[in-house]
């Protein structure tokens, strides 16, 4: 069964794609993105399987 581990990461508008290919390159999956707090900007949730580095 695999297991995952969870990360969280705010996104920059102007650099979304970057940052977000950089997180890849190391093995995450992007799950989701929504309003940072108050409605501030954009938060990605991310997934890779435990034991990924």
């Amino acid at each position: 069964m695999t297991t995952w581990e969870y990360s969280t990461i705010p996104l920059i508008v102007h650099s979304t794609k970057q940052i977000l290919d950089q997180w890849g390159a190391d093995g995450w999956e992007l799950v989701q993105v929504v309003p940072g707090p108050g409605g501030n900007g954009l938060v990605a949730y991310l997934k890779r399987p435990t034991g990924t580095r």
